[in-house]
Order: structure tokens, then sequence, then C-alpha cells
């Protein structure tokens, strides 16, 4: 589990990562990124309810989300992220997303790190 200070809790948090416009997209995810002045990064989560309707599908998406943060977490110190769902992922195709993921979470690393 992440702790809290590791997380973006506020809209205010939110906003201003995405108003940053450094941002990478893929077939499931949009992230956004933007540099933070800690010495770890931030995340943020938005899984809509439009997007996923099953409340458990909404959670598993998220918790695979927050686990891929993790193991980068070393990696991406000193950025917000805010990760957001962009289509429905069915159990098949989780660890494509997490493939996405980890892929545009490099290449963000490398834009606004």
């Amino acid at each position: 589990m992440l702790p809290k200070s590791h997380r973006l809790h506020k809209a205010k948090e939110f906003s201003s990562v995405i108003q940053f416009r450094c941002s990478a997209s893929s077939e499931f995810l949009q992230i956004f990124a933007k540099p933070n002045d800690l010495i770890y990064s931030r995340l943020g989560l938005i899984v809509a309810g439009k997007i996923e309707q099953l409340a458990t599908k909404r959670n598993r998406a998220k918790r695979l989300l927050r686990e891929l943060f993790r193991g980068q977490q070393r990696d991406l110190a000193g950025l917000d992220l805010v990760i957001r769902l962009r289509r429905p992922v069915a159990r098949d195709d989780s660890s494509r997303m997490t493939d996405e993921a980890r892929a545009l979470m490099l290449q963000l690393q490398r834009c606004c790190g």
C-alpha cells in the first residue's frame, strides 16, 4: 500500500499535473507528469465510472496501476503522475495495460524528469 504522502488527493493537485501538459497516451491509458520538489514521486488515479461501470473492475484497475507504480517509484523520483484509464480493461488485457503503463512512465521520466 502506498503511504498517503505518495498519493495525490486534492483536485488542485490533479489539475496542476494535468495543466502542466507533459503527457503520454496509449490504447488503455493517458499519463500526465509534472516535476515536484520532493525526493519521492506521487500518484493520482482517474478511473471513471463511465469507463468501468462495476466498482470491482475499477478497483482492480487501480490496484494493478498502484502496484506497477510501487515497482517503478525509485526511477520516477521527483515526479507527480496522474494516470487516467481511457477504456475498459478485460482480464486478458491486464498485462498489456501494465506493459503500456511501464513504457509510458519511462517515456515521461525522460521528458519531464
